[in-house]
């Protein structure tokens, strides 16, 4: 009785050694400045500490079972920890070292997982042996799990497929299928093609890039399982965000998009502002539609088993950098509404509407809501901006003021910025009709008569819906009309004041008729205009040839009470018209009519009136006029007429006949 009273304190001591052993071991172990041989040595002292038989007090029948079932979980910690622990001695990677190695590693981590599972589901009393081997295992697997975690981010980082957007081929959604990891190539097709294609196009799905060696996702995705079975998912949440954010930061960097706050852009001159927007417009285009597509693909595969962690990482690594894109657009729907930049501004706009069913369904789960939201308010206001900027156009060009004549009469620079930004504006009509919805001009449903004046036709009939975009147009034109004649009157010749509204409104019937301009305005506006050029065309003539041709009239010519011409008046009338078609011809040489073919048709209707007058004058009083008195023939005339409006001033000085 005596003995066994005895061996009691003896078993207490060599459990209390035992224990302060291991906790020596493991205290040396953590000691980063150790050789690989030292840390070997105690790795295997570990093990043998812990093989130790300790000595129990004899227990019933019943217990004896449960100490055998102690034994072997304990026998196989010990084993588990063997493997574990030999990984910590060397500074090589396991993946570095083979498939077989990783996986047999994976193997025994797991298993050290579902010991814990076995030991928790026993009623453990505290300090028991049990309890023992519970935190023994916890210990173990807290150092496999940091081991998994530096191997996860090794295999991210050091299997990552450059990224070159020029030169690449795309994986299509619809091979996720397949098993062999087929790769879709679209030979020559420029990135532009392919985030370009319409909406039917890629109706199966985004294109897919290789971020990261598709070898190494099976061993990712066993990885991750692993250490969220284990309770250690944030950490491998948290290890996937932090390499993944990296890729994209360097994908934006490879775009060329800079980090710029909203005072940055705001204070940027347009040529470069406009290079900006350029670049940002590509960019998002690839960004999304194959980075983020991409994006996540890879976190899909890789958390495929774990419900919503693929969505989550994915979200929480790329929300910085689709922010950072959104942040631009801010920034430039903020900005001061200058016409110029309405079409980049539309171009941003479209771009972002096209892409937000992509963001959409990529951040579809709860965690991507902010981006989500983000996408539709940057949306919004570049609309407003947009809206805000085509009004201010309409109010750039009526406060349009000219103090001096415009030059020769020719098509001012303003009918040409206007009616070419009306006609880029064209391709964006079905979002600026969307824009610009309440703030139409006019009823959307009105009567649209031939504006022709010598047209009458019933137009009871010609009801027709304008849109608010054709709406807009017409004040346009109507504003650009108002300017061009508040210009028209600046000059002091009035036939020059018709050539230069003849130039103009020709400019613009021609410009719509050739363009998409003429589905938006429609052919009775064209009619009206092709008249008014004309009737200017008229005018011109009138105010300049009328006064000219006077000379060549027969009132006043013969002489008071008789039959008989006044040689005199004849000379003198023929004088004052050589004068006078010489004075027209100095100045019209100057003036300009652009288009060759009005200049040629203007050309002909005035030959016609003016030689045809000559002509007939010549023919009534050849036998009154004598050869000295005669200047130039009609052929002469008719030549001289040849060279006006060629905006090049000539004089008739010296062309003389003799």
């Amino acid at each position: 009785m005596g003995d066994c009273e005895s061996s009691v304190p003896l078993m207490e001591e060599e459990e209390n050694l035992i224990a302060a052993a291991q906790n020596i071991v493991k205290a040396l172990g953590s000691n980063r400045t150790l050789t690989d041989d030292a840390r070997k040595i105690l790795a295997d002292l570990g093990s043998q500490l812990s093989s130790i038989t300790r000595v129990s007090e004899p227990e019933d029948e019943g217990a004896g079972e449960t100490e055998e079932q102690l034994i072997e979980l304990e026998e196989e910690l010990n084993l588990v920890q063997s493997k574990v622990m030999n990984w910590e001695v060397g500074k090589s990677m396991i993946w570095d070292c083979g498939q077989e190695e990783a996986y047999e590693y994976l193997r025994y981590v797991d298993q050290g997982r579902k010991l814990i599972e076995r030991l928790e589901s026993l009623n453990l009393v505290k300090g028991s042996k049990e309890d023992e081997l519970l935190r023994r295992a916890h210990d173990l697997l807290q150092t496999a799990m940091n081991r998994l975690e530096e191997e996860f981010t090794h295999l991210l980082v050091h299997n990552r497929q450059p990224f070159e957007p020029e030169h690449m081929s795309f994986r299509s959604s619809e091979d996720d299928t397949l098993d062999d990891g087929s790769i879709v190539s679209f030979g020559d097709d420029s990135i532009e093609d392919v985030v370009q294609r319409d909406s039917m196009s890629r109706s199966s799905g985004e294109y897919i890039i290789e971020l990261v060696h598709p070898d190494v996702i099976p061993d990712l995705k066993c990885i991750a399982n692993l250490m969220f079975d284990s309770n250690y998912g944030r950490e491998c949440s948290q290890a996937f965000i932090n390499v993944r954010k990296d890729g994209l930061d360097d994908c934006l960097f490879i775009l060329e998009v800079e980090k710029l706050s909203i005072e940055d852009v705001l204070k940027m001159e347009w040529n470069s502002l406009n290079s900006k927007i350029r670049r940002w417009i590509r960019a998002m285009k690839i960004f999304v539609r194959i980075y983020l597509a991409s994006e996540k693909w890879l976190s899909d595969q890789i958390f495929s088993e774990l419900e919503a962690v693929g969505s989550v990482c994915f979200a929480e690594a790329s929300k910085a950098s689709i922010l950072q894109l959104l942040n631009f657009g801010e920034a430039i729907a903020i900005g001061p509404h200058q016409p110029e930049k309405l079409i980049r501004i539309l171009d941003m706009y479209e771009v972002l509407a096209d892409l937000i069913p992509d963001i959409d369904a990529m951040y579809s789960d709860e965690v991507g809501l902010c981006v989500r939201r983000e996408c539709q308010d940057i949306l919004r206001s570049l609309g407003d901006c947009a809206k805000a900027t085509f009004l201010e156009f309409e109010n750039a060009v009526a406060s349009s003021i000219s103090a001096n004549p415009f030059p020769g009469g020719g098509i001012h620079h303003l009918t040409r910025y206007v009616m070419n930004y009306m006609k880029t504006l064209i391709d964006y009509s079905k979002t600026l009709d969307e824009l610009l919805k309440g703030h139409e001009k006019e009823d959307s449903v009105a009567i649209l008569p031939d504006m022709t004046p010598d047209r009458e036709e019933d137009n009871t009939d010609r009801r027709c819906y304008i849109s608010p975009l054709a709406q807009h147009f017409r004040s346009f034109t109507s504003i650009l009309e108002c300017n061009l004649e508040d210009k028209a009157r600046l000059y002091k010749d009035e036939s020059l004041g018709h050539l230069f509204l003849m130039n103009n409104i020709h400019y613009m019937a021609e410009k719509v008729k050739n363009s998409n301009l003429r589905t938006i305005l429609g052919d009775g506006w064209i009619r009206k205009h092709n008249w008014k050029f004309q009737h200017h065309a008229m005018s011109y003539e009138r105010a300049t040839w009328s006064s000219i041709l006077s000379f060549l009239r027969d009132e006043g010519l013969y002489n008071p009470g008789s039959n008989s011409i006044s040689r005199t008046l004849l000379k003198e009338r023929l004088n004052n018209f050589y004068l006078s078609f010489e004075d027209v011809y100095k100045s019209q040489t100057g003036w300009s009519i652009p288009d060759s073919q009005l200049r040629e048709d203007l050309r002909i209707s005035t030959s016609l009136k003016v030689i045809q007058g000559y002509r007939t004058f010549f023919g009534r009083h050849a036998n009154h006029i004598s050869d000295k008195h005669i200047r130039y023939t009609a052929d002469d005339l008719e030549n001289f007429l040849l060279d006006l409006f060629e905006g090049s001033p000539r004089s008739l000085h010296g062309s003389h006949r003799k």
